[in-house]
């Protein structure tokens, strides 16, 4: 095996650690934001996330990024972690949670779709099959035991509309976002750069008002601890397999997400997890080995 080969194996096996790690970051986030208030706790999270990042991936240089990538990509990686964490911040109890969290988890079947129409990813027609069942997977998460009813899962929606809205929009911002970093990032890492300014960010909300420290508890807490361990990196592994390793098999792995997100989420907040809404996420994943075998069958 080549240099190359060895490294695009490297990026890729490292790659496929994170969806391991963000299986985690759901009940993780929400017990921030429900045991610190909104801004707080994630302040603390973030910074931990800075420390770990720092001793991984150590200080980055700003010459290697595009100015590109700097004042348009980056800031992307921002606008996602606001969406994110508010989506959860603002659902309302520990299903509402999941749901959440599911609709967020589009984002894997994205980043294979944008690698398609913008990085010039070829694939088979039953991509778009396939890309249609994870949508369908999402409407069985959401239907629950009312089951595919338009009239009702609309009213559903509506019971929440910045919940569930913020949710998509993460979704669809970190698809882009995942594309952007190979295309623009010239083979750097901004994990740092991204978590730094998300820190910055919620330590001005923190010293507006927006929660405090004196309501932690001891799960709040390890939360915080684990969390920064776990997402920071997660984000390194992320940045680093989509940078040089396969796009596509770390994409279609990070369907799995969802499962070992709602197991952790049902263990951590406890979240209670109905038949239909498994049926839904299995569907969403079956819909991710269609999206796979369309791209493989290209390689």
């Amino acid at each position: 095996m080549n240099p190359d080969s060895r490294l695009h194996t490297k990026a890729t096996l490292i790659g496929l650690s994170a969806p391991l790690c963000w299986g985690m970051s759901i009940g993780l986030t929400r017990c921030i934001t429900e045991t610190f208030g909104m801004a707080a706790g994630l302040a603390v999270f973030n910074w931990v996330t800075c420390a770990f990042l720092l001793l991984v991936l150590g200080l980055p240089n700003l010459k290697n990024f595009s100015k590109k990538f700097l004042f348009l990509g980056v800031p992307m990686g921002n606008v996602y972690t606001i969406c994110y964490c508010l989506s959860l911040y603002l659902a309302e109890g520990p299903q509402q949670v999941v749901e959440v969290g599911m609709v967020n988890y589009l984002w894997p079947c994205l980043v294979v779709l944008f690698a398609v129409l913008f990085n010039g990813q070829k694939a088979r027609w039953w991509l778009w099959p396939g890309v249609a069942a994870c949508f369908f997977g999402l409407t069985m998460v959401l239907g629950g035991e009312s089951g595919l009813r338009p009239a009702e899962l609309l009213e559903h929606i509506r019971s929440n509309p910045w919940s569930y809205g913020l949710a998509f929009a993460g979704a669809v911002t970190w698809g882009i976002y995942s594309n952007v970093v190979r295309a623009w990032s010239n083979g750097q890492n901004p994990a740092l750069i991204v978590f730094t300014i998300d820190a910055i960010m919620f330590t001005v909300l923190w010293a507006m008002g927006y929660g405090e420290l004196s309501s932690g508890s001891l799960q709040g807490w390890i939360s915080i601890v684990l969390g920064g361990i776990a997402v920071g990196g997660a984000y390194a592994a992320w940045n680093y397999g989509v940078t040089h390793g396969n796009i596509t098999l770390i994409g279609i792995a990070s369907y799995f997400t969802p499962v070992l997100s709602c197991i952790f989420s049902s263990l951590w907040i406890g979240a209670s997890i109905s038949g239909p809404f498994w049926m839904g996420v299995g569907v969403l994943v079956a819909g991710s080995l269609v999206c796979w075998h369309s791209t493989r069958a290209q390689s």
